[in-house]
């Protein structure tokens, strides 16, 4: 048995009616933040000619 479209659909109308729009454009702007920070520390730690 396997997650349908119609699931998924139910799922993420919850979630909006739980935290609403703007409260889930934060959430999405810190998480894009997070993870830029992320791969901006990997890249850093994967070049060599970084002076430590």
């Amino acid at each position: 048995m396997s997650i349908g479209f119609w699931q998924i659909l139910v799922v993420l109308l919850i979630i909006v009616l739980i935290f609403g729009t703007s409260r889930m454009k934060s959430m999405g702007s810190d998480l894009g933040k997070a993870l830029k920070g992320f791969k901006k520390e990997i890249k850093e730690e994967d070049d060599p000619n970084r002076d430590s």
